[in-house]
């Protein structure tokens, strides 16, 4: 690798660091050394060492445990399009994986003021609600919260395919055609990120959808927690001339 020393030299440790990572030289999950033993063997101060770290750890290449070390961040082994609507089974079995669930709850309830607004409901309306973990070769990938307006389901009180989409189609002749989603980062959640077995360090990725039918009619709002060292979501974009 040639390197241009007009560049600042934490940038260039950057790029030192990222092409240890590509060529297996430092592989997923490895404990780097210390701060004094890598700045010793990369020819610069800590100083230098210690601000490309904190880029690295802010692209997510690298992890910081307190007290423990520093470590090359796990690769996600699930990945996908943001402006695919996917099933969650289907993800899985796509990386040659087996799905499982485990249920945590399901039956009707009362809908909360945002699942009014997501589903146009009215106030009092119940939703039949659907919680489960989601597992991939028996290791929990992703907490799923799904809300479907009770009225829609004629007394169901069950959907039994893994898939919430096959599930509606095929027990509730509900098909879903397009979904409106947003997702974002949130860290440590004490109850979700136990039921996941998350380390305090691993964020969650929220990814909040509202789906709707071919007659644009909202028939289910789901808040899916996903562990963001197992998954990652990518969006293409396209210029517009």
């Amino acid at each position: 690798m040639e390197y241009n020393y007009q560049t600042p030299r934490y940038l260039l440790v950057i790029e030192q660091i990222k092409e240890k990572i590509t060529k297996g030289e430092l592989e997923s999950g490895e404990r780097l050394p210390s701060e004094m033993e890598l700045a010793k063997q990369l020819h610069v101060s800590r100083n230098t060492l210690r601000e490309a770290l904190r880029i690295l750890e802010e692209e997510g290449i690298i992890l910081r445990k307190h007290g423990v070390g520093t470590f090359v961040n796990k690769k996600p082994v699930f990945s996908g399009g943001l402006e695919e609507l996917f099933s969650i089974t289907d993800m899985i079995k796509r990386e040659g994986k087996q799905p499982e669930t485990e249920c945590h709850f399901t039956g009707y309830t009362n809908a909360h003021s945002e699942d009014q607004l997501e589903l146009h409901l009215e106030k009092g309306e119940p939703v039949y609600l659907v919680k489960r973990v989601r597992k991939a070769d028996s290791v929990p990938l992703v907490y799923c919260i799904d809300k479907i307006p009770a009225k829609l389901l004629n007394g169901i009180n069950h959907l039994a395919d893994e898939s919430m989409l096959r599930a509606l189609e095929k027990e509730a002749n509900i098909t879903i055609s397009y979904a409106q989603a947003a997702i974002k980062t949130i860290g440590y959640h004490e109850e979700i990120s136990k039921i996941l077995a998350c380390d305090l360090e691993v964020p969650l990725l929220v990814l909040k959808q509202t789906h709707y039918d071919a007659n644009d009619q909202p028939v289910l709002y789901s808040l899916n927690f996903f562990r963001s060292d197992q998954v990652s979501f990518n969006v293409l974009r396209k210029r517009i001339f």
